[in-house]
């Protein structure tokens, strides 16, 4: 192995909870696997689970892969906490706090073994891991490009373009959107919502695709995400 090797890592973040990372990273790195890519994923925070990430699970399944020897060492998912709630609180309520370093050190190791690496956050861009430190803050101190995930349902424009905003205040460079359906997004405003962002991606000097997640109706779709690792 190349002890001087160093995978790309991309920072898989939301505009809020439930709207689809888990999915988008695992097609991200299901497309990617599919090209010949060494990729893992890992969740960086994982709360509400006790002692495994259910997110990265979720991730193989959709993989259709076995667990990874990462999986094994605990490298992919370093934080877990019970309580379902941001990573600051859930670590606090356990006696706890979310140790950065190892999040920063297990992401290294897993970069110095594969060629990409997806790390999914927790909630939000603006979710607290620490005290006087965001999601955000961290992912972009790491220099992590960010993949946006958002949908079509009202009110996501307005999460997005704060989100974007967010990005674009702390430097971040952002890789991509990945536009997921929403089984409850009007069509008229599902439309719009994509244009603003589109929009509003231009507006703050993002050179960044849109890519669109089809409807998931058991089958898991091959989406292809390319335009965002290029």
């Amino acid at each position: 192995m190349n002890m001087n090797h160093a995978g790309r890592v991309y920072f898989v973040s939301g505009i809020d909870t439930g709207v689809g990372k888990t999915v988008a990273t695992g097609l991200m790195a299901r497309c990617l696997l599919r090209r010949g890519v060494d990729v893992t994923t890992v969740k960086m925070v994982q709360t509400g689970c006790d002692g495994f990430s259910e997110d990265l699970g979720e991730h193989r399944r959709i993989c259709g892969v076995q667990p990874l020897p990462e999986d094994g060492e605990g490298l992919t998912f370093p934080q877990v906490f019970k309580f379902p709630a941001s990573p600051l609180l859930a670590a606090r309520l356990e006696g706890a706090s979310v140790d950065l370093n190892l999040i920063r050190s297990s992401v290294a190791e897993c970069a110095r073994r594969r060629d990409v690496v997806l790390v999914e956050g927790a909630g939000g861009l603006l979710v607290p891991l620490a005290d006087g430190v965001m999601a955000a803050d961290f992912a972009a101190g790491e220099k992590w490009p960010l993949v946006l995930v958002t949908c079509g349902r009202l009110g996501s424009v307005n999460h997005t373009l704060l989100s974007l905003e967010a990005a674009a205040s702390r430097g971040m460079r952002v890789a991509g959107v990945v536009y997921n359906w929403c089984p409850d997004a009007d069509p008229t405003i599902d439309a719009d919502t994509e244009n603003e962002v589109r929009r509003g991606l231009r507006r703050l000097g993002f050179d960044a695709p849109v890519v669109r997640v089809p409807r998931l109706d058991g089958d898991i779709p091959d989406v292809d995400f390319s335009e965002i690792f290029r």
